[in-house]
């Protein structure tokens, strides 16, 4: 299995933040889970997240309109709690008929065109969901759960569609709460690589044909499945130079202070030793 890899048949991307060493401390395992959707979901998978990880909530961070087409399945005595992080109408510039149009007929160059060329991709992508008004409520409730679950009473799990850039912003918060230095930030962010190997190649070698500049082509893999470091490093070193540091956005913008990272750290880490 790949590191931080968690078996849930059908779930891409399926792992989990719980054993990443933060200082002497190191976080709980089989409690922070994160995916890709849910809609594909063994009935294997199902039954060890009711039992073995015992999971409580779910937070779904994708848009009304993927949740609307492609909805969780119901897990009984688990909550599903709906944070859309982004939503189409906070793409003025972009004709939501048309990008519909393009996912039904299958046409991903089609739509990854229409995406490029309007700016939906690139290096700005994950500042636009921690700074964007829904993005920063949607991650200041995230944080209200997080600070209300209780980890000895089973999981939490959070998603988006393929789990890598609403998730992944959403892992790159908590790491950072709970005192994670940045290479352990950034690997986190780059196991989605490793997870996706098979398809992001599949994509590389059908489109080698296409010729296009390697910021373009790199969107293109980004928008397939793979991850690009500095998108996420962009994301970090932005919340940097206007914060201070990811943990002043989170005090000033989620409402997460010392107070609040201490009953995290409290409730997420335990002693290596044990």
């Amino acid at each position: 299995m790949l590191k931080q890899g968690i078996d849930l048949p059908g779930v891409g991307n399926a792992r989990e933040l719980g054993g990443y060493t933060i200082g002497d401390k190191i976080v709980k395992k089989g409690v922070l889970l994160r995916t890709a959707g849910l809609n594909n979901a063994a009935p294997e998978a199902i039954e060890k997240l009711q039992n073995e990880y015992r999971l409580q909530t779910v937070v779904d961070f994708r848009m009304t309109g993927e949740r609307q087409t492609i909805s969780d399945p119901e897990i009984s005595g688990v909550r599903n709690i709906h944070l859309p992080v982004i939503e189409m109408e906070d793409y003025p510039e972009q004709d939501p008929e048309l990008i519909a149009k393009y996912m039904n007929s299958g046409d991903r160059m089609k739509l990854f065109e229409l995406s490029y060329d309007s700016g939906m991709l690139g290096s700005d992508i994950y500042v636009n969901f921690i700074l964007g008004e829904r993005g920063k409520k949607a991650y200041r409730e995230f944080f209200r759960i997080l600070l209300e679950h209780i980890p000895d009473n089973g999981a939490i799990l959070w998603h988006c569609t393929d789990g890598k850039d609403r998730t992944g912003c959403a892992a790159m918060l908590i790491l950072a709460s709970l005192g994670a230095n940045r290479e352990t930030i950034i690997a986190d962010y780059m196991l989605t690589n490793e997870y996706n190997a098979a398809q992001v190649e599949a994509v590389r070698q059908k489109t080698a044909a296409y010729p296009m500049p390697p910021e373009k082509r790199e969107a293109l893999l980004f928008m397939c499945g793979a991850v690009v470091e500095k998108y996420m490093t962009n994301a970090i070193d932005t919340l940097n130079e206007r914060y201070g540091s990811v943990e002043g956005y989170l005090r000033d913008e989620l409402n997460v202070g010392n107070a609040e990272i201490a009953v995290l750290k409290n409730r997420f880490l335990r002693s290596e030793e044990i």
